[in-house]
């Protein structure tokens, strides 16, 4: 049991500092380690390339600049190939202080890539894109060069992922007959993948060259403008002083956060500095409070209204509009942050843990007197979003735009054209490593449709699940469901959300959209799987960051992180099996029934998992808790009769029969 009079205050646990978060963001974030120049000149050089990065997609973005497709995407190819050799040494050993001669090569070379595609166009339109010798020779430099790149920022993974594909496309008529195919040569395979807008230049890198680079751009102005500081201050003030305050400030802190920057670990090093800390100081064991940042950390990149970018990306990919992914998202997402909430209020509850004095906190009206403001541009975004009819990359720079005049308004937040262009470059570098990772993801997206190993794949899952049980649809769509969850989660270690959704959309989602699954579900549960490959070992990046903050033990906080985050692992079934979660064609009644439904399950579920309702669970409660939640995913009206039962029971028999003083917190909890 927890000190009842422990002296918590925002003072006595002091935040962790900027060097051990950077530290901590290097080791478990690739991205992170970059270069720091001793050379001046090449300091100001990659700073002016940087502001030039971000200068020209906001042009672009704005309408004044138009050019062809993939004229665009083969610029952004090709500053995102230099800035990711200038920045990012070859090696671990490699100086971090200057270039190497062979990056200087690689950056030559990047610099020639999209010149080329600039001189051969009108030969490609004009011809078919039939390649010359010349074409495929730099084509297949384009494709070394976007694998060495990604394998110096994301790591090897994706690079022999890639790798691994390309083989496939070759040697395609020698793999086992169901993925089998006739084989290309590399000459196909290269003007595939380098000479039209099917590869590289495809389908990924648009989503990166439009709307990935705008939201960064966005998150990082917003970031320089003190946006993070308002969520904290916002979050204390709301849930700081209640029992276990400070893990739901790093809940509500972090799922605002993370919306905006899309990145799981950042968010973790950025929110976790100051939450962990103060959730230690409150009684929360290491591994819990890592537990706490990680799963909230991850569930902002599926938080509407941006998701870390993926809400324009996922409606690019489906073809619908925004409004609708945003709809789709929105209660699932609530849902799951409900779950960790209800399991911080369970744990403060069981173990006597307090907030934090009220006198320490900020106080809402001062909070939004001073930074209130910072919500215009996130209004103005939303607004334009759903009403004004305008394209995404349009309200995108506006929003840019909106932010920086809106940023002026008061002292607190006012910026300075140094701290703009600071943000700028900011954003610059943090698209890197998303925009290459898109590349490079292009590999794979051209091999599997040139091959149409994503319909192999999704036969392949559809079988098994057929197969293992005939004649019986439900257990079929059950088995392909818990295939395409493992295969996601595989596809999605290591990787940046955007790159692991398109890898995981291409090949995964095809299998559900076979068994009539709606294709916005299917691509939600992809999506929700790929996020959570950040929270489950033996590749739990999220949680091993929270795990460096907290000084937990990286394994046991990523089980912790698991059974924190289990509601988000059931609700992606909950939402293929009742589309109603999506709020797809639903009226008053059957929206109440879901909302009804599902917050029973997370609460359910949450009892099961900490053993404790109104008071501690034993074993037998704890099954039948979590028995009543697996059938609270079914929409039938019996099955969520029996779940509510369920719950009434347990109550019950809480109140009536096993009524101990030991069910119960004692009084100075109460």
């Amino acid at each position: 049991m927890a000190d009842t009079e422990r002296d918590l205050t925002v003072e006595t646990a002091a935040p962790i500092d900027a060097a051990k978060g950077a530290e901590i963001m290097e080791k478990y974030e690739k991205e992170s380690r970059t270069r720091s120049f001793a050379s001046n000149p090449i300091t100001k050089a990659s700073y002016i390339l940087c502001l030039f990065f971000t200068l020209y997609h906001l042009v672009f973005a704005s309408g004044l600049v138009s050019t062809q497709n993939i004229k665009h995407h083969a610029i952004h190819v090709g500053l995102v190939l230099v800035l990711g050799f200038l920045f990012y040494p070859a090696f671990k050993t490699s100086s971090r202080k200057k270039v190497a001669w062979y990056d200087w090569i690689c950056i030559a070379l990047s610099v020639v890539m999209p010149c080329y595609v600039f001189y051969r166009y009108v030969a490609w339109t004009s011809t078919g894109f039939r390649p010359t010798t010349l074409d495929i020779v730099m084509g297949t430099l384009l494709i070394l060069l976007v694998m060495e790149c990604s394998r110096r920022i994301s790591g090897p993974a994706l690079t022999i992922l890639s790798a691994i594909f390309l083989v496939y496309g070759i040697y395609g008529r020698y793999f086992p007959s169901i993925f089998q195919h006739r084989g290309y040569t590399w000459t196909r395979i290269v003007q595939y993948l380098t000479c039209d807008i099917s590869g590289i230049y495809g389908s990924s890198v648009k989503v990166s060259a439009t709307f990935i680079v705008l939201f960064i751009i966005f998150g990082e102005v917003m970031n320089k403008c003190g946006m993070g500081q308002f969520f904290n201050d916002i979050a204390n003030s709301l849930a700081g002083h209640t029992k276990g305050g400070p893990a739901k400030v790093a809940v509500l802190a972090s799922g605002f956060l993370g919306s905006i920057n899309g990145s799981a670990v950042a968010n973790v090093v950025t929110t976790g500095a100051f939450t962990i800390p103060l959730m230690k100081k409150t009684g929360y064991s290491k591994e819990f409070a890592g537990a706490v940042e990680a799963t909230a950390s991850v569930g902002g990149q599926l938080l509407p209204p941006i998701m870390g970018a993926a809400a324009f990306v996922m409606a690019e990919t489906l073809g619908v509009k925004y409004p609708v992914i945003i709809k789709a998202a929105l209660l699932p997402a609530l849902i799951y942050y409900l779950g960790i909430i209800l399991q911080v209020q369970m744990r403060a509850t069981k173990d006597n843990l307090h907030g934090i004095p009220k006198d320490q906190l900020p106080r809402i009206g001062q909070v939004m007197k001073e930074r209130g403001h910072l919500l215009i541009p996130i209004l103005f975004l939303l607004v334009m979003l759903i009403w004004s009819g305008k394209t995404v990359i349009m309200v995108a720079f506006w929003t840019i735009i909106v932010t920086i005049v809106v940023a002026q308004l008061r002292p607190i937040s006012r910026m300075s054209l140094k701290d703009i262009c600071d943000a700028f470059v900011a954003g610059a570098k943090s698209t890197v490593s998303v925009a290459i990772a898109c590349a490079c993801v292009g590999i794979i997206v051209g091999v599997c449709a040139q091959t149409g190993f994503a319909l192999s794949v999704a036969s392949a899952i559809v079988s098994i699940g057929r197969n293992a049980v005939p004649n019986s649809p439900a257990i079929s769509l059950f088995l392909t469901l818990l295939f395409t969850m493992v295969t996601c989660m595989i596809l999605g270690m290591g990787l940046p959300s955007i790159p692991s959704y398109l890898i995981t959309a291409t090949i995964a989602a095809p299998a559900l959209v076979e068994l009539e699954v709606p294709a916005i579900a299917a691509h939600m549960f992809c999506f929700y799987f790929a996020m959570f490959a950040n929270l489950t070992p033996p590749v739990a990046l999220a949680s091993f960051a929270a795990a460096g903050l907290s000084g937990g033990n990286p394994m046991k906080t990523g089980v912790a992180s698991v059974k924190l985050a289990l509601a988000g692992f059931i609700i992606p079934y909950m939402f293929v099996y009742n589309q109603k979660l999506m709020l797809d064609n639903v009226g008053l009644l059957d929206g109440i029934q879901v909302i009804v439904t599902s917050c029973v399950g997370v609460l359910l579920i949450a009892a099961a998992i900490e053993g404790y309702l109104r008071g501690r669970l034993n074993p037998l409660m704890r099954l039948v808790s979590f028995g009543a939640a697996v059938l609270l995913i079914d929409s039938r009206p019996v099955t969520d009769i029996i779940g509510i039962a369920c719950l009434i029971l347990i109550l019950v028999l809480q109140m009536f029969v096993f009524h101990r003083s030991d069910n119960r917190p004692n009084a100075a909890a109460a």
